[in-house]
């Protein structure tokens, strides 16, 4: 009996590209000529034949003194577009968000108008300007009220490309849609003009009917006012005689925590608390005027959308 051949014998290793009759397969052709295609490009890009393109961020250069020189394919540089009116009039100083307190939640923006923003406000506001007034708590209603002396108007929400990127502007600040906000409401001071310590928040039904309660008010301030007329907090948690600016308060505002008004600032405070009940606390006032005028506008934000 002749032995048995090695299980192993004959057994070719496997082929990597299939081949057909001793010739090469379509996809290992494809894939070296793919690789001799980008081993040449390397090579080509290693010896610097070519380069790729590169976006140059000017196209000046540098001279040996230091100064600019023009590059023979510099193109002249396309004039500054005119500044849309979507985000805004004018430019805005330095911005930064200072705590005035958290009993009640109150926070100043600094700057966030501009100085031709607080002006165009007010010369829109100006020709409307009516005796201010008061809600009443039972009827719901506007009434007089000698608590509050100012002048005022209200500008429809989304009324053009100025009060639409304010409003915007709002609403980013806030996180509060700018649907749930009320038309901007410009108010006048004149000396002696003032608004009692008060709240912003209802308690009747009627006026909740509307986009419920009110939870946020948003005051920007649009002049200096020489002395007075600063915003108050009565109530809050704040020893009113520690704070760094209380020897420039009038006897008014040295009662409670206070805000003095400055052009283009704006002083956010909410009326609910985080677990959305109401807080007292964010009781508030106008103080009066004694030297100058005071304009501000007032954004109150709802809880639901405002149906303006």
């Amino acid at each position: 009996m002749a032995p048995s051949r090695p299980l192993m014998r004959g057994i070719r290793p496997p082929r990597v590209f299939p081949t057909r009759a001793g010739r090469a397969s379509p996809y290992a052709i494809a894939l070296t000529a793919l690789l001799l295609v980008s081993a040449f490009l390397l090579a080509l890009l290693a010896f610097g034949v070519f380069s790729l393109p590169v976006s140059a961020p000017s196209a000046a250069t540098t001279n040996a003194a230091g100064g600019e020189t023009e590059s023979a394919d510099a193109r002249p540089s396309r004039p500054r577009a005119r500044r849309d009116l979507g985000v805004g009039l004018g430019d805005r100083g330095a911005q930064w968000t200072e705590v005035i307190s958290w009993e009640p939640r109150a926070f100043v923006y600094h700057n966030f108008l501009s100085k031709e923003e607080c002006d165009y406000l007010i010369g829109l506001a100006k020709p409307h300007m009516v005796k201010s007034t008061v809600v009443d708590s039972t009827t719901g209603k506007s009434k007089d009220s000698r608590v509050r002396t100012s002048s005022g108007m209200f500008l429809q929400r989304g009324r053009d490309k100025v009060i639409r990127a304010i409003e915007k502007r709002i609403a980013d600040y806030t996180f509060i849609p700018v649907e749930h906000g009320e038309g901007l409401q410009v108010l006048h001071y004149e000396v002696g003009q003032k608004y009692e310590p008060h709240f912003d928040y209802f308690l009747d039904e009627f006026n909740t009917k509307n986009g419920g309660q009110r939870m946020a008010t948003l005051l920007m301030y649009l002049s200096d006012v020489e002395e007075g007329g600063e915003t108050i907090f009565p109530d809050a948690n704040v020893n009113s005689s520690s704070l760094p600016w209380y020897n420039e308060l009038s006897e008014c505002a040295r009662r409670g925590l206070s805000v003095k008004p400055k052009m283009g600032d704006a002083l956010l405070f909410y009326s609910m608390k985080p677990d959305a009940t109401l807080d007292p606390l964010s009781l508030h006032g106008g103080c009066p005027v004694i030297k100058g005028n005071k304009w501000s506008s007032t954004k109150w934000m709802h809880i639901h959308e405002y149906k303006a």
